[in-house]
């Protein structure tokens, strides 16, 4: 709970300089939405790991509040941080774009990543963070295809999330060392450590930064400029 909070903090900071309250709503409504990814806890709970919380909700329900906090902030943070950072503004893109070839595309592509990652989940025995990894990567890449005007926020987005989020799971460690070890279910994962940090975590930022970054514009039709 107390590292989740701490997340809401950073997102506090980048939406507090966001440069207007249009950029402030839309912030807000990603991270609305991406808090619902918080339900799908019970996918990743005993299987990814096993962490405490309140009220010890997710040993006894598999459910618990911080998912729904972390989920929310992180989904802010990976759509505001590019905007925030290069300052860039959006416009609607003009209505015939909406017929281009591969436009025709949109609904199926941003309907992909949960329609993939069920697909995984039911058809193969790979822990569920590997069905959102490649998932995410897949759809991710179909959004490149109908978006080519997101790619570069995409991939920067990626970057700096993953960054972010490596030095914020560095604080969890530093203070708690060994949480780990008693938290994550590695025997189920590649057991592969990046200074204490598990993989999957870190190809988690990258595939959240690289997908969800563009979700927004792809779903509205705006455009970067």
């Amino acid at each position: 709970m107390l590292w989740s909070l701490l997340l809401i903090g950073v997102w506090a900071v980048i939406y507090f300089f966001l440069k207007n309250r249009e950029a402030r709503k839309e912030m807000l409504v990603v991270s609305f939405w991406t808090s619902l990814l918080g339900l799908t806890e019970p996918l990743f709970v005993p299987l990814y790991w096993s962490p405490p919380s309140l009220f010890d909700l997710a040993h006894k329900t598999r459910f618990d509040i911080e998912s729904l906090i972390f989920a929310f902030a992180a989904g802010g943070m990976v759509f505001a941080l590019y905007n925030l950072l290069f300052r860039k503004d959006e416009r609607r893109m003009p209505e015939l774009s909406h017929l281009f070839h591969r436009h025709r595309f949109h609904r199926t592509i941003l309907w992909s990543v949960p329609i993939i990652t069920i697909v995984l989940f039911f058809a193969t025995t790979l822990n569920p963070i590997y069905d959102f990894i490649i998932a995410g990567i897949i759809g991710g890449l179909l959004t490149w295809y109908c978006r080519p005007d997101l790619a570069k926020k995409m991939v920067a987005s990626a970057g700096l999330f993953l960054v972010l989020y490596y030095f914020y799971f560095l604080t969890l460690i530093a203070v708690y060392p060994g949480y780990v070890g008693q938290v994550w279910n590695l025997k189920n994962l590649s057991g592969i450590l990046i200074t204490g940090v598990p993989l999957e975590e870190l190809l988690f930022a990258i595939v959240l930064g690289f997908y969800w970054s563009s979700v927004y514009e792809h779903f509205t039709w705006q455009k970067l400029t």
